[in-house]
Protein backbone atom coordinates (compact mmCIF):
# COMPACT_ATOMS: atom_id res chain seq x y z
CA UNK A 1 0.00 0.00 0.00
CA UNK A 2 1.32 3.63 -0.99
CA UNK A 3 1.49 6.42 1.84
CA UNK A 4 -1.52 7.76 0.64
CA UNK A 5 -4.89 5.97 1.78
CA UNK A 6 -7.07 5.98 -1.19
CA UNK A 7 -10.83 6.02 -0.61
CA UNK A 8 -13.54 5.97 -3.27
CA UNK A 9 -16.54 7.33 -2.61
CA UNK A 10 -19.83 6.67 -4.03
CA UNK A 11 -20.73 11.16 -4.02
CA UNK A 12 -24.41 9.59 -5.47
CA UNK A 13 -25.41 8.01 -2.20
CA UNK A 14 -27.70 8.34 0.22
CA UNK A 15 -30.61 10.56 0.50
CA UNK A 16 -28.53 13.77 -0.03
CA UNK A 17 -25.95 13.11 -2.77
CA UNK A 18 -23.20 15.21 -3.52
CA UNK A 19 -24.16 18.29 -0.94
CA UNK A 20 -23.62 16.01 2.10
CA UNK A 21 -21.25 13.56 0.68
CA UNK A 22 -18.83 16.01 -0.66
CA UNK A 23 -18.74 18.15 2.48
CA UNK A 24 -18.53 15.30 4.86
CA UNK A 25 -15.66 14.23 2.88
CA UNK A 26 -13.87 17.42 3.21
CA UNK A 27 -13.79 17.56 7.13
CA UNK A 28 -12.22 13.21 7.08
CA UNK A 29 -9.78 15.03 4.64
CA UNK A 30 -8.81 17.82 7.20
CA UNK A 31 -8.29 14.93 10.50
CA UNK A 32 -6.78 12.64 7.55
CA UNK A 33 -4.25 14.63 5.47
CA UNK A 34 -2.84 11.51 4.23
CA UNK A 35 -6.05 10.58 1.99
CA UNK A 36 -6.75 10.43 -1.62
CA UNK A 37 -10.25 10.70 -2.85
CA UNK A 38 -11.37 8.83 -6.59
CA UNK A 39 -14.77 10.55 -6.34
CA UNK A 40 -18.01 8.65 -8.31
CA UNK A 41 -20.79 10.78 -9.48
CA UNK A 42 -22.45 13.22 -11.91
CA UNK A 43 -20.14 16.32 -12.48
CA UNK A 44 -22.92 18.47 -13.09
CA UNK A 45 -23.80 17.95 -9.48
CA UNK A 46 -20.21 17.32 -8.41
CA UNK A 47 -18.45 19.96 -9.62
CA UNK A 48 -20.32 23.29 -7.96
CA UNK A 49 -19.89 21.69 -4.59
CA UNK A 50 -16.10 20.85 -5.30
CA UNK A 51 -15.68 24.47 -6.68
CA UNK A 52 -16.77 25.53 -3.13
CA UNK A 53 -14.24 23.31 -1.59
CA UNK A 54 -10.55 23.57 -2.66
CA UNK A 55 -8.74 21.73 -0.44
CA UNK A 56 -11.20 18.12 -1.47
CA UNK A 57 -11.12 19.29 -4.90
CA UNK A 58 -6.84 18.67 -4.83
CA UNK A 59 -7.04 15.59 -3.38
CA UNK A 60 -9.68 14.23 -5.42
CA UNK A 61 -10.15 12.61 -8.75
CA UNK A 62 -13.44 12.83 -10.20
CA UNK A 63 -14.77 10.00 -12.67
CA UNK A 64 -18.09 11.09 -14.20
CA UNK A 65 -21.16 8.80 -13.81
CA UNK A 66 -25.13 9.75 -14.86
CA UNK A 67 -26.11 6.32 -13.59
CA UNK A 68 -26.70 6.14 -9.74
CA UNK A 69 -28.36 3.75 -7.94
CA UNK A 70 -31.89 4.63 -6.14
CA UNK A 71 -32.36 4.01 -2.68
CA UNK A 72 -35.55 2.17 -3.09
CA UNK A 73 -33.96 -0.36 -5.44
CA UNK A 74 -34.65 -3.81 -5.59
CA UNK A 75 -30.69 -5.41 -5.73
CA UNK A 76 -32.10 -7.28 -8.69
CA UNK A 77 -33.25 -3.80 -10.38
CA UNK A 78 -29.53 -2.16 -9.39
CA UNK A 79 -27.29 -5.21 -10.84
CA UNK A 80 -29.42 -5.49 -14.11
CA UNK A 81 -29.11 -1.03 -14.91
CA UNK A 82 -26.49 -0.15 -12.52
CA UNK A 83 -24.00 -2.92 -13.01
CA UNK A 84 -20.78 -1.86 -15.03
CA UNK A 85 -21.76 1.92 -14.95
CA UNK A 86 -22.97 3.37 -11.52
CA UNK A 87 -21.34 5.50 -9.51
CA UNK A 88 -21.94 2.88 -6.71
CA UNK A 89 -20.51 0.06 -8.64
CA UNK A 90 -17.79 1.80 -10.37
CA UNK A 91 -16.75 2.64 -6.48
CA UNK A 92 -16.22 -0.95 -5.86
CA UNK A 93 -14.18 -1.72 -8.99
CA UNK A 94 -11.95 0.74 -8.33
CA UNK A 95 -11.15 -1.25 -5.09
CA UNK A 96 -11.20 -4.89 -7.19
CA UNK A 97 -8.73 -3.11 -9.63
CA UNK A 98 -6.11 -1.85 -6.82
CA UNK A 99 -6.98 1.51 -7.32
CA UNK A 100 -8.32 2.51 -4.13
CA UNK A 101 -8.16 0.92 -0.66
CA UNK A 102 -11.48 0.98 0.83
CA UNK A 103 -14.85 1.86 -1.00
CA UNK A 104 -17.51 4.42 0.87
CA UNK A 105 -21.46 4.97 -0.18
CA UNK A 106 -24.44 5.43 1.54
CA UNK A 107 -26.62 4.17 -1.07
CA UNK A 108 -28.98 0.99 -0.81
CA UNK A 109 -28.06 -1.50 1.39
CA UNK A 110 -29.61 -4.06 -0.35
CA UNK A 111 -27.74 -3.04 -3.62
CA UNK A 112 -24.35 -2.46 -1.97
CA UNK A 113 -24.19 -6.06 -0.58
CA UNK A 114 -25.11 -7.26 -3.86
CA UNK A 115 -22.82 -5.48 -5.95
CA UNK A 116 -19.87 -6.03 -3.70
CA UNK A 117 -20.48 -9.52 -3.32
CA UNK A 118 -20.70 -9.92 -7.15
CA UNK A 119 -17.81 -7.95 -7.92
CA UNK A 120 -15.31 -8.19 -5.04
CA UNK A 121 -16.06 -11.38 -4.06
CA UNK A 122 -15.47 -13.66 -0.52
CA UNK A 123 -12.70 -14.31 1.39
CA UNK A 124 -11.62 -17.58 1.21
CA UNK A 125 -14.13 -19.98 3.72
CA UNK A 126 -16.42 -17.24 4.08
CA UNK A 127 -19.85 -18.32 2.39
CA UNK A 128 -21.67 -15.11 3.39
CA UNK A 129 -20.55 -11.47 4.32
CA UNK A 130 -21.98 -9.22 7.51
CA UNK A 131 -22.76 -5.58 8.63
CA UNK A 132 -20.42 -5.29 11.28
CA UNK A 133 -21.96 -1.88 13.32
CA UNK A 134 -19.98 0.03 16.56
CA UNK A 135 -22.37 0.22 19.64
CA UNK A 136 -22.07 2.56 21.98
CA UNK A 137 -22.12 0.88 26.01
CA UNK A 138 -21.38 2.02 29.76
CA UNK A 139 -17.40 1.17 29.12
CA UNK A 140 -16.75 2.44 25.67
CA UNK A 141 -17.74 0.75 22.36
CA UNK A 142 -18.65 -2.72 21.28
CA UNK A 143 -18.71 -4.16 17.94
CA UNK A 144 -21.98 -6.06 17.16
CA UNK A 145 -22.47 -8.25 13.52
CA UNK A 146 -23.97 -9.27 11.94
CA UNK A 147 -26.22 -6.45 11.79
CA UNK A 148 -28.99 -7.10 8.43
CA UNK A 149 -26.89 -8.57 5.71
CA UNK A 150 -28.50 -11.69 5.51
CA UNK A 151 -30.88 -13.72 7.60
CA UNK A 152 -30.54 -16.78 9.52
CA UNK A 153 -27.16 -18.36 10.41
CA UNK A 154 -25.99 -22.24 11.60
CA UNK A 155 -23.14 -22.90 13.65
CA UNK A 156 -20.68 -22.48 11.40
CA UNK A 157 -21.26 -18.81 9.82
CA UNK A 158 -21.47 -18.05 14.03
CA UNK A 159 -18.36 -18.72 14.39
CA UNK A 160 -16.80 -17.11 10.98
CA UNK A 161 -18.87 -14.32 12.58
CA UNK A 162 -16.75 -14.80 15.92
CA UNK A 163 -13.43 -14.52 14.20
CA UNK A 164 -14.09 -11.64 12.00
CA UNK A 165 -15.49 -9.41 14.94
CA UNK A 166 -12.57 -10.15 16.47
CA UNK A 167 -10.04 -9.29 13.94
CA UNK A 168 -12.00 -5.49 13.90
CA UNK A 169 -11.62 -5.57 16.91
CA UNK A 170 -8.14 -5.53 17.46
CA UNK A 171 -8.22 -3.13 14.55
CA UNK A 172 -10.34 -0.74 15.97
CA UNK A 173 -10.01 -0.82 19.88
CA UNK A 174 -5.90 -2.30 20.08
CA UNK A 175 -6.85 -5.53 21.89
CA UNK A 176 -4.76 -8.40 21.49
CA UNK A 177 -7.52 -10.79 22.61
CA UNK A 178 -11.05 -9.40 22.33
CA UNK A 179 -14.05 -11.19 24.65
CA UNK A 180 -16.43 -12.42 22.65
CA UNK A 181 -20.51 -13.24 23.21
CA UNK A 182 -23.15 -14.81 21.29
CA UNK A 183 -26.29 -12.72 21.40
CA UNK A 184 -29.22 -15.32 22.80
CA UNK A 185 -32.42 -15.27 24.91
CA UNK A 186 -30.34 -16.60 28.11
CA UNK A 187 -26.69 -16.93 29.54
CA UNK A 188 -27.76 -21.02 30.32
CA UNK A 189 -26.42 -23.15 27.79
CA UNK A 190 -29.88 -24.91 27.36
CA UNK A 191 -31.23 -21.91 26.00
CA UNK A 192 -31.67 -20.70 22.59
CA UNK A 193 -31.95 -21.98 18.88
CA UNK A 194 -29.85 -25.22 18.32
CA UNK A 195 -27.59 -23.60 16.04
CA UNK A 196 -26.52 -20.58 18.87
CA UNK A 197 -26.41 -23.57 21.27
CA UNK A 198 -23.94 -25.53 19.17
CA UNK A 199 -21.72 -22.49 17.83
CA UNK A 200 -21.55 -21.96 21.96
CA UNK A 201 -20.53 -25.32 22.71
CA UNK A 202 -17.73 -25.62 19.33
CA UNK A 203 -16.20 -21.97 20.51
CA UNK A 204 -16.08 -23.17 24.20
CA UNK A 205 -14.51 -26.52 23.45
CA UNK A 206 -11.82 -25.19 20.61
CA UNK A 207 -8.31 -24.32 21.99
CA UNK A 208 -6.62 -21.14 20.49
CA UNK A 209 -8.89 -19.48 19.58
CA UNK A 210 -8.03 -15.68 18.77
CA UNK A 211 -10.27 -14.34 21.14
CA UNK A 212 -11.86 -14.90 24.65
CA UNK A 213 -15.00 -16.74 24.03
CA UNK A 214 -17.44 -15.17 27.09
CA UNK A 215 -20.45 -17.23 26.41
CA UNK A 216 -23.86 -16.11 25.66
CA UNK A 217 -25.15 -12.92 26.08
CA UNK A 218 -28.74 -11.10 26.23
CA UNK A 219 -29.87 -8.39 24.92
CA UNK A 220 -29.40 -5.88 27.83
CA UNK A 221 -25.64 -6.51 28.26
CA UNK A 222 -24.98 -5.14 25.04
CA UNK A 223 -25.45 -1.28 26.01
CA UNK A 224 -23.47 -2.95 29.12
CA UNK A 225 -20.38 -3.56 27.65
CA UNK A 226 -19.91 -7.24 28.71
CA UNK A 227 -18.07 -7.92 25.67
CA UNK A 228 -16.14 -7.00 23.05
CA UNK A 229 -17.53 -8.42 19.77
CA UNK A 230 -21.40 -9.44 20.03
CA UNK A 231 -22.31 -11.94 17.63
CA UNK A 232 -25.68 -12.57 15.84
CA UNK A 233 -27.61 -13.52 12.94
CA UNK A 234 -28.90 -10.49 10.72
CA UNK A 235 -32.21 -10.80 11.30
CA UNK A 236 -31.97 -10.40 15.19
CA UNK A 237 -29.19 -8.02 14.88
CA UNK A 238 -30.87 -5.50 12.61
CA UNK A 239 -33.76 -5.74 15.34
CA UNK A 240 -31.87 -4.65 17.75
CA UNK A 241 -29.89 -1.73 15.95
CA UNK A 242 -33.15 -0.75 15.07
CA UNK A 243 -34.77 -0.48 18.45
CA UNK A 244 -31.83 1.04 20.37
CA UNK A 245 -31.64 3.45 17.76
CA UNK A 246 -35.42 4.65 18.10
CA UNK A 247 -34.63 4.24 22.21
CA UNK A 248 -32.02 6.87 21.77
CA UNK A 249 -34.01 8.93 19.81
CA UNK A 250 -37.11 8.43 22.45
CA UNK A 251 -34.68 9.67 25.34
CA UNK A 252 -34.01 12.71 23.06
CA UNK A 253 -37.03 13.56 22.92
CA UNK A 254 -38.53 12.68 26.38
CA UNK A 255 -35.55 15.12 27.51
CA UNK A 256 -36.10 17.97 25.42
CA UNK A 257 -39.49 18.17 26.48
CA UNK A 258 -38.65 17.65 30.31
CA UNK A 259 -36.28 20.72 30.26
CA UNK A 260 -38.91 22.97 28.36
CA UNK A 261 -42.01 22.33 30.46
CA UNK A 262 -41.09 24.98 33.36
CA UNK A 263 -39.33 27.79 34.11
CA UNK A 264 -37.47 25.90 36.67
CA UNK A 265 -36.50 23.34 34.94
CA UNK A 266 -35.43 25.18 32.13
CA UNK A 267 -32.88 26.73 34.37
CA UNK A 268 -32.06 23.92 36.10
CA UNK A 269 -31.22 23.00 32.51
CA UNK A 270 -28.37 26.01 32.47
CA UNK A 271 -27.36 24.69 35.82
CA UNK A 272 -26.61 20.55 34.13
CA UNK A 273 -25.52 22.08 30.87
CA UNK A 274 -22.35 20.45 30.58
CA UNK A 275 -23.87 17.27 31.49
CA UNK A 276 -26.24 17.15 29.01
CA UNK A 277 -24.20 18.25 26.55
CA UNK A 278 -21.67 14.98 27.11
CA UNK A 279 -24.69 13.00 26.99
CA UNK A 280 -25.88 14.38 23.58
CA UNK A 281 -22.39 13.87 22.67
CA UNK A 282 -22.17 9.79 23.76
CA UNK A 283 -25.47 9.52 21.95
CA UNK A 284 -24.59 11.14 19.03
CA UNK A 285 -25.66 8.92 16.08
CA UNK A 286 -23.24 10.97 13.44
CA UNK A 287 -19.82 9.24 15.61
CA UNK A 288 -20.76 5.97 15.08
CA UNK A 289 -22.16 6.08 11.44
CA UNK A 290 -20.87 3.94 9.19
CA UNK A 291 -21.00 -0.56 9.04
CA UNK A 292 -18.32 -2.19 7.84
CA UNK A 293 -18.88 -5.13 5.34
CA UNK A 294 -16.80 -8.02 6.52
CA UNK A 295 -16.19 -11.12 4.39
CA UNK A 296 -15.83 -9.67 1.29
CA UNK A 297 -11.89 -9.02 -0.96
CA UNK A 298 -11.69 -5.78 0.08
CA UNK A 299 -13.12 -3.28 2.71
CA UNK A 300 -16.47 -1.62 1.86
CA UNK A 301 -18.43 0.89 4.46
CA UNK A 302 -21.91 1.13 4.40
CA UNK A 303 -22.79 4.59 5.73
CA UNK A 304 -26.40 5.94 7.14
CA UNK A 305 -28.73 7.35 3.94
CA UNK A 306 -29.86 9.72 6.00
CA UNK A 307 -26.65 10.52 7.75
CA UNK A 308 -25.66 14.65 7.49
CA UNK A 309 -21.68 15.81 6.50
CA UNK A 310 -20.18 14.73 10.11
CA UNK A 311 -21.93 11.20 9.67
CA UNK A 312 -19.99 11.00 6.48
CA UNK A 313 -17.15 11.65 7.48
CA UNK A 314 -17.51 9.81 10.73
CA UNK A 315 -18.03 6.57 8.00
CA UNK A 316 -15.01 7.61 5.77
CA UNK A 317 -12.94 7.74 9.14
CA UNK A 318 -13.72 4.23 10.21
CA UNK A 319 -12.96 2.91 6.61
CA UNK A 320 -9.55 4.97 6.76
CA UNK A 321 -8.45 3.09 10.17
CA UNK A 322 -9.57 -0.59 8.77
CA UNK A 323 -7.31 0.55 5.82
CA UNK A 324 -4.15 2.04 8.22
CA UNK A 325 -4.63 -0.95 10.56
CA UNK A 326 -4.72 -3.49 7.47
CA UNK A 327 -8.39 -5.31 8.68
CA UNK A 328 -8.26 -8.04 5.39
CA UNK A 329 -4.85 -8.92 6.51
CA UNK A 330 -5.99 -9.50 10.26
CA UNK A 331 -9.30 -10.83 9.18
CA UNK A 332 -7.41 -13.51 7.04
CA UNK A 333 -5.04 -14.58 10.13
CA UNK A 334 -8.23 -14.85 12.42
CA UNK A 335 -9.79 -17.27 9.92
CA UNK A 336 -6.73 -19.14 9.37
CA UNK A 337 -5.79 -19.76 13.03
CA UNK A 338 -9.80 -20.52 13.53
CA UNK A 339 -9.44 -23.14 11.19
CA UNK A 340 -6.32 -24.50 12.40
CA UNK A 341 -7.71 -24.57 15.88
CA UNK A 342 -10.98 -26.48 14.83
CA UNK A 343 -8.51 -28.88 13.06
CA UNK A 344 -7.05 -29.89 15.55
CA UNK A 345 -9.89 -30.03 17.95
CA UNK A 346 -11.48 -32.47 14.94
CA UNK A 347 -8.25 -34.73 14.99
CA UNK A 348 -7.79 -34.80 18.95
CA UNK A 349 -11.35 -36.10 19.08
CA UNK A 350 -11.23 -38.47 16.16
CA UNK A 351 -8.27 -40.30 17.98
CA UNK A 352 -9.96 -40.59 21.08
Amino acid sequence: MSDKVRIALDAMGGDHGPSVILPGADIALMRHPDVEFLLFGDTAQLNPVLDGLPRLKAASKVTHTDVAIRMDDKPSQALRYGRWKSSMWLTLDAVKKGEADVAVSAGNTGALMAMSRFNLKMLEGIERPAIAALWPTLKGESIVLDVGASIGADESHLINLAAMGSAMARVLFDIERPTVGLLNIGVEEVKGLEQVREAGRILRETPSLDFDYHGFVEGDDIGKGVVDVVVTEGFAGNIALKTAEGTAHQLASYLRAAMNRTWASRLGYLFARAAFQALREKMDPRKANGGVFLGLNGIVIKSHGGADAEGTAAAIDMGYDMVRYKLLAKIGQSMERDLQARSAQIATGAAS
